[in-house]
């Protein structure tokens, strides 16, 4: 056997040992080191071999039997509600029915402030029940292990984690002693939830008082369960979920899409904004979200009246750039405008078109929202039933966006959470 046979001969048996000890070692086009207390010289090394080569024993490596590492939980968004306006109150118990699109052992309630001052004394979080009663008993939920706090205005502040086991599609009754300023949306979205002067949030029955059906104080439910993907939706009142003056979340397409896919999609759209408005509060609204893996971004109808062509571009590169580091981004078309409260609506239709274009040949991960909304012969015009006044989509128009957000992420490789089950024929 020549030098470099048995130099190879010698390797190899380094490596088998170093393996069934544990030790690594490199076996790529890297050296590989030397034994403790063997000659380094290639001369040497020649000189020491036998006549008849070097004759080495198998050593039986060790099947490795240890259990893969499991991934850790991590608390990723499960309910989520931009709010960008302010309410202030004065010694109230509100007690809000959210939905959650996520299942995990523990919870985290991110609250947050509006144009003032909040004092924030207590929280619970209990199942929600019939007629804004609780469905089980109230868990207390404290801040740096304190019932509650107090912060300046238009801040956010989280929870300690809450041990709280939900499933996926739970709705929560979280209820809170408040006086302040605390921001709020602009349209009613939570049906079945209330407000009532006094202190209520330990009360297991219906607390009574007045229907309060807008988002307000509490901005984010996280849930702590295995990393998954989670989507945000970014938009104007067609992905807040505006039909009528009262609204309800779950008609909105995130959430449709969400009963669907099995994954939560947290919802970020506000009302009446264009890309200035959401460029001004992502920080707040979005970027402080933790664990998203994605955004769907439905943004521009509310611009085409205000802003050139070039602006609109702009502006979208601008947002999915800052968005880039954060997120895998889906863009969707706008739907069909078939009039407009303001500006020349020969501009809006001309311009509208043109950025469906732009985004269908700039961005590679799109949702044809107009192709599945628009009539076959007028771009211009929603199908029969899918629009409630020529610009907001319907309950069924909501539906239709859904499916199609649905069909482009299944499509997409997106999966259902693990262990969640979906209706038969989902």
């Amino acid at each position: 056997m020549g030098l470099r046979g048995r130099r190879a001969v010698l390797v190899c048996a380094w490596a088998i040992l170093m393996t069934a000890c544990g030790s690594e070692v490199d076996t790529g086009e890297g050296s590989v080191p030397a034994p403790p207390d063997t000659p380094a010289p290639v001369g040497q090394v020649e000189e020491s071999l036998p006549e008849g080569g070097l004759e080495v024993a198998p050593v039986r490596v060790e099947e490795d039997k240890r259990e893969p590492r499991s991934v850790p939980p991590m608390f990723q968004p499960g309910f989520h509600h931009a709010l960008r306006w302010s309410h202030s109150a004065s010694n109230v118990t509100f007690r809000l029915r959210v939905p959650v699109g996520r299942a995990g052992q523990r919870v985290r309630l991110a609250f947050r402030s509006g144009d003032g001052s909040l004092v924030l004394r207590k929280v619970t979080v209990a199942r929600a029940g019939p007629n804004g009663a609780l469905a089980s008993a109230p868990v207390n939920v404290t801040f740096s292990g304190s019932a509650g706090f107090s912060v300046g205005a238009r801040t956010r502040v989280v929870s300690d984690p809450v041990t709280f086991p939900v499933s996926f599609r739970d709705e929560l009754a979280v209820s809170f002693e408040v006086q302040g300023a605390l921001a709020v949306s602009a349209i009613e979205t939570l049906p079945g939830s209330y407000v009532r002067s006094g202190a209520y949030a330990s009360v297991t029955g219906a607390i009574g008082g007045t229907p309060w059906a807008r988002a307000v104080g509490l901005a984010t439910v996280d849930v702590e369960g295995p990393p998954a993907r989670a989507f945000v939706a970014l938009g104007d009142s067609i992905t807040e979920g505006y039909i009528t003056d009262h609204d309800d979340t779950r008609l909105a397409w995130p959430s449709v899409a969400e009963a669907q896919l099995g994954v939560p999609i947290v919802n970020a759209g506000v009302s009446g904004q264009g890309f200035y408005e959401e460029l001004m509060n992502l920080d707040q609204e979005v970027l402080s979200l933790e664990g998203i893996t994605d955004c769907i971004v439905l943004l521009g109808t509310n611009d085409l009246s205000s802003l050139e062509l070039a602006g609109l571009q702009s502006r979208m590169s601008t947002l999915v750039s800052r968005l880039k580091p954060f997120c895998r981004t889906w863009v969707g078309t706008l739907l069909p405008k078939e009039k407009t409260n303001h500006g020349d609506y020969e501009v809006v239709k001309r311009d509208r078109l043109a950025m469906n274009a732009w985004i269908r040949a700039t961005f590679p991960d799109i949702i044809d929202f107009e192709a599945v909304t628009r009539q076959p012969d007028n771009v211009h015009l929603f199908l029969d039933g899918l629009e409630v006044d020529g610009i907001h989509p319907s309950a069924a128009g909501q539906r239709v966006m859904a499916d199609e957000v649905v069909r482009v992420l299944r499509e997409a490789g997106v999966q259902p959470e693990s262990g969640v089950e979906l209706p038969s024929g989902e």
